[in-house]
């Protein structure tokens, strides 16, 4: 899943995405308002951690505008040393999800993270299935026929978007987005590449279901033909 941190100081930024990259999740990250209001403009993400001290604009000010990109019913999780009880109903009243006082501890910040995008209407899903190939998102736990199979990170996030819209059609530039971050360097043939790993994995572990390429248009996970 995709997430997008917006926090002003350099290490916690820093820290937030190097542990959450970790954690299995593609991470984006914006150090001011403007920044972050345009990066929600540019792609689609799954949870959003705002900082509510931003130099340039308060953090709610940014999280009322988020209804007028892409990412209007965004899930935001709020970051404030400020404890006064006015702060936090005022975040959540404004449309925030969660808030978590700083200092904090990561593993809190992941659990929280789990438990907003498992609520109804967001898009973690306990088990995602196709034939005997299934997939837990929040574990990042890969079954053939109740079998472990073992992915990287951005094989499960590759297969996770495969599975979410099985038979249909995935497109390249969708996935581009969904599995690398703006920052990252990515090269012509790095979604080929990665669809062609995934592909042989599977192959190979017995799956009933099989990675089909639309030339100039994108792939789609279907079922083998009996």
């Amino acid at each position: 899943m995709k997430l997008l941190v917006v926090e002003d100081h350099p290490a916690l930024r820093g820290l937030l995405h190097k542990h959450l990259q970790r954690a299995g999740f593609v991470v984006d990250t914006a150090e001011h308002g403007r920044q972050a209001q345009a990066m929600l403009g540019l792609s689609r993400y799954d949870a959003m951690i705002l900082d509510l001290g931003l130099p340039d604009m308060h953090g709610l000010s940014l999280l009322a505008a988020r209804s007028a990109t892409r990412n209007n019913d965004l899930p935001c999780i709020i970051l404030t040393a400020c404890d006064a009880l006015e702060s936090r109903v005022a975040g959540l009243d404004a449309g925030a999800d969660d808030y978590l006082l700083k200092p904090f501890e990561m593993p809190e910040l992941e659990a929280r993270l789990r438990a907003v995008l498992r609520r109804p209407g967001m898009r973690s899903e306990r088990r995602l299935r196709l034939g005997n190939l299934s997939l837990c998102p929040d574990t990042r736990d890969v079954q053939i026929a109740q079998r472990p199979l073992l992915l990287s990170k951005r094989e499960v996030a590759l297969l996770g978007e495969l599975l979410r819209s099985a038979p249909r059609v995935v497109i390249k530039d969708h996935l581009e987005e969904r599995l690398y971050s703006l920052d990252a360097a990515v090269t012509p043939n790095a979604i080929e590449a990665l669809v062609s790993r995934l592909r042989r994995k599977l192959l190979a572990a017995g799956a009933d279901s099989s990675i089909e390429t639309l030339r100039g248009l994108g792939y789609r996970l279907v079922a083998n033909a009996s």
